[in-house]
């Protein structure tokens, strides 16, 4: 309604090109969070991989391949250093994601002081600006992604992933990996770092700070999305609905002429309404178990 453009198929797939890393991220969040962990570390993790690229390749076009694999494999190794200390060293996750996040970020800031060097070559920037015909890149990696995590929840791994996160402990008892589910899961999230690390240096370039604050915003889209933060509750595909949902406030936000610091406060806001709502919903869900005393007497 504020922007009739919006909803033209030309504006549609502007809006989903912008909104692409973050729906990626999202859905690898929802691994993590499904499984009763979090992953704070994917923000820094997208700043170093675009900041790293752009100094190996230096506008170099033969160099654009072995950079991008070398992101691709770089994003499952840090999360399966996140998954191995949380599951066999038993450190929360919350801490080990964000001692995880201080060590890429200060590793970056170390290596350029401040100010990101070399430049990303036109193959690299290429998936975040270009297209095959109309379709942008983006948009297609997104499909993709977004199936890929879909056809992985309906698989084995999805329900033993979602039984983890419900109860830990009887899940073990049934005979499920629950450390090798988990590693697996940060592994995920940080493949989908790299991802939108691939797709927002072609869109945005070189920056150190452009992934500031995306593990926030993935984790208020799942959120959003109406996934449980102590895991074992929501869907895939509603993670990555609350992601485009949380891109179109944002939008929204942008065109009435809002600031965009207001952006953290608005993520507050949708973090506590939401888990308070489901802290309030949880209980009505549950029905009440009849003590033996009741039992007796409705016989």
């Amino acid at each position: 309604m504020a922007n009739p453009f919006f909803l033209e198929p030309a504006g549609f797939l502007t809006f989903l090109k912008r909104a692409a890393p973050l729906v990626i991220l999202a859905a690898g969040q929802y691994f993590v969070i499904v499984a009763g962990e979090f992953d704070l570390s994917v923000g820094s993790l997208v700043t170093a991989e675009v900041v790293i690229a752009a100094r190996l390749i230096d506008g170099d076009e033969s160099a654009t391949w072995p950079v991008l694999a070398l992101l691709i494999l770089a994003g499952p190794l840090v999360g399966l250093v996140n998954g191995l200390v949380t599951t066999k060293l038993r450190v929360p996750s919350f801490i080990v994601t964000l001692g995880m996040l201080l060590v890429l970020s200060g590793a970056v800031f170390l290596w350029t002081g401040g100010a990101p060097r070399g430049a990303l070559s036109e193959g690299f920037r290429m998936f975040g600006r270009g297209g095959l015909g109309a379709v942008p890149w983006s948009v297609l990696i997104l499909l993709a992604a977004g199936g890929a995590a879909i056809r992985l929840m309906r698989a084995d791994f999805g329900r033993t992933l979602m039984a983890t996160g419900d109860n830990e402990r009887a899940a073990a008892l049934s005979g499920v990996r629950v450390d090798r589910v988990k590693i697996f899961a940060f592994m995920l999230s940080g493949l989908s770092a790299a991802v939108a690390a691939i797709l927002l240096g072609g869109f945005a370039g070189v920056s150190a700070q452009v992934g500031q604050g995306l593990e926030f915003s993935a984790i208020t889209a799942v959120v959003l999305g109406g996934v449980a933060l102590g895991g074992g509750r929501g869907s895939a595909l509603a993670a990555m609905a609350g992601a485009v949902t949380l891109e179109a406030l944002f939008t929204l936000l942008n065109l009435y002429g809002i600031s965009g610091a207001l952006e953290f406060t608005v993520q507050g806001v949708i973090i506590i309404a939401a888990v308070a709502a489901g802290a309030l919903r949880l209980p009505l869900l549950r029905k009440p178990t009849p003590r033996r005393g009741d039992v007796h007497a409705a016989s």
